[in-house]
């Protein structure tokens, strides 16, 4: 770091995301992306009439991306901000609804930017441990009177709580927002966009980057009651009004209208996803049950480390977490049946070896 640095940042550990290497061809199951093409209709939009539109800047108020979200969601365009992908949505809420004397509960096992923006902005964390199995005791968050954000279902895990159960948590926490991380709801989650016009202090976040294909193009949803929208609103105003570059507009607005297509891809994800585990409970791997594109697993015949290496080894990359409580586990998104076939082969030699 330089000499410039604002010593308040010194302290700060940035996130590290996935791996994207350069140095060769590799089975990236590590970042949970999608292993299939954005919708046709994603293609089509994303025109050459439009790319030459490149030119002009994009819709502030994004306004035909939100009478679609509307309509899709069952909500008033004034119920959801687009964001530049889902982390600037949480981001903004953060920012909104969170300071100094403000503070954030959130788990000890989660997404991990949670605790690097409250570094970042100096609020203080209250960290909730998961129980022994990885789950969340929902009366863990009851009466806080703290900011709650709860990833569900989950990540690195996969596990994910009933609607009833964040509703418990609505009700015990009625003077305090709560933000649902729903990036993974679409694989066996159940959503709370129906709360939302029960309980003026939640607030829904979904990104288009994992079930519609469009994680390159930086697109995720904010949706809550309005007034909550319009503080968020007023923080995205606050600093980049234009967040959204029109492809994305254009690319957002037919994910979300070829429906057919997100219920094909998403239907096959989770086909791949329960044999993928079948196949590696097997191989004597414990497993969870996950409600999303990825498995959590973990083999007493390796470490998680050394697991890691050696698949990436053979052209294969997952996700280790070097972290308390989790370091012998693997993240492993679920690609196509022929990506999770080569990744049984590289375990089936490592293990055998």
């Amino acid at each position: 770091m330089s000499r410039f640095l604002s010593p308040t940042l010194e302290a700060v550990t940035p996130y590290t995301p996935g791996e994207q290497p350069q140095d060769q061809q590799y089975i990236k199951l590590n970042t949970n992306e999608s292993p299939y093409r954005p919708s046709p209709a994603v293609v089509a939009a994303v025109s050459e009439a439009e790319v030459e539109k490149l030119r002009l800047y994009s819709d502030p108020a994004c306004a035909e991306l939100l009478r679609t979200a509307a309509a899709h969601f069952h909500l008033q365009p004034d119920q959801i901000m687009p964001g530049n992908g889902s982390d600037e949505n949480l981001f903004f809420a953060l920012r909104a609804f969170c300071d100094e004397a403000h503070p954030l509960a959130y788990a000890d096992i989660t997404y991990g930017c949670y605790g690097v923006w409250c570094g970042l902005m100096h609020i203080p964390s209250h960290i909730i441990p998961l129980k022994d199995d990885f789950t969340l005791d929902p009366a863990d968050y009851y009466g806080l009177n703290e900011t709650i954000v709860i990833a569900n279902p989950n990540a690195p895990t996969g596990l994910a709580l009933p609607r009833s159960a964040i509703e418990g948590i609505l009700k015990a926490n009625p003077n305090n927002v709560v933000i649902v991380d729903e990036a993974y709801v679409d694989f066996g989650g159940e959503s709370c966009v129906p709360l939302i016009d029960q309980y003026e202090n939640l607030l829904v976040i979904q990104t288009f980057s994992k079930s519609r294909q469009l994680a390159g193009a930086r697109l995720g949803l904010a949706m809550g009651n309005a007034k909550l929208i319009a503080d968020l609103n007023r923080v995205k105003f606050s600093l980049n009004p234009y967040n959204i570059n029109r492809l994305t507009l254009k690319a957002g607005k037919a994910a979300l209208e070829d429906t057919a297509y997100f219920e094909k891809t998403c239907a096959a994800i989770v086909e791949t996803r329960s044999w993928t585990k079948q196949q590696l409970e097997a191989r004597g791997f414990t497993v969870l049950d996950s409600r999303t594109n990825f498995l959590f697993a973990s083999t007493g015949k390796k470490g998680g480390g050394e697991l890691y290496r050696k698949l990436k080894g053979k052209g294969v990359l997952v996700r280790h977490f070097d972290a308390p409580r989790i370091t012998d586990w693997l993240r492993i998104t679920i690609g196509t049946p022929e990506d999770m076939e080569a990744l049984l082969r590289a375990l089936d030699e490592i293990l055998e070896g």
